[in-house]
């Protein structure tokens, strides 16, 4: 009998934690990304060139989801991801999304900013596009992929972020959530 007791207690305490966890994941999934202790973004900083904008800070951009893209012009995979990153600031660009390509050269040629200038007029890329060439924004972000996306909220948070290419439906889900909240 008390072999029993004690097994049912010990059902039940399992059981009462798993409840307690399955309340707390879902209290964790509806807190705003300050109550979740989200990193603020870090800044955009020692770029060489601007092409396509004045000069950004992000602290200037609060209020608005911004989309920052790690990329490089010779790098197949970044280019295959453009047509997506074009197309998010194309669709929801009036709405409140702003799109900062960072470009930072994986070899020497592509620190040109010829070079890049070429490549934004053969892409047809209008956002403004930051030139990283002594990988400070990088370094910053801590990056270490191309290409990468980092995703901020209306309050400078990250909240979001994809290296490689792929889940562009994911990617998309998260800016229409992030426009969509107040701020």
């Amino acid at each position: 009998m008390y072999a029993r007791l004690k097994t049912i207690a010990t059902i039940g305490s399992f059981i009462a934690l798993a409840l307690l966890v399955s309340l707390l994941a879902t209290r964790g999934s509806a807190l705003t990304a300050a109550e979740r202790n989200t990193p603020a973004a870090p800044q955009i900083t020692g770029i060489d060139t601007w092409l396509n904008s004045p000069p950004l800070t992000l602290p200037q951009l609060r209020g608005k989801v911004v989309l920052v893209d790690f990329w490089t012009y010779s790098c197949v995979n970044c280019v295959n991801t453009l047509p997506y990153v074009k197309g998010w600031y194309k669709q929801y660009g009036n709405q409140g999304l702003e799109v900062i390509g960072v470009h930072t050269p994986e070899y020497p040629f592509e620190r040109d900013v010829g070079h890049v200038s070429a490549a934004l007029k053969k892409f047809d890329i209008r956002y403004p596009v930051a030139l990283d060439n002594q990988y400070a924004t990088w370094n910053a972000f801590n990056n270490q992929y191309w290409p990468a996306l980092y995703l901020f909220d209306k309050a400078g948070h990250v909240v979001y972020s994809h290296f490689g290419e792929g889940d562009y439906a994911q990617t998309e889900a998260k800016i229409r959530e992030l426009l969509a909240q107040p701020g």
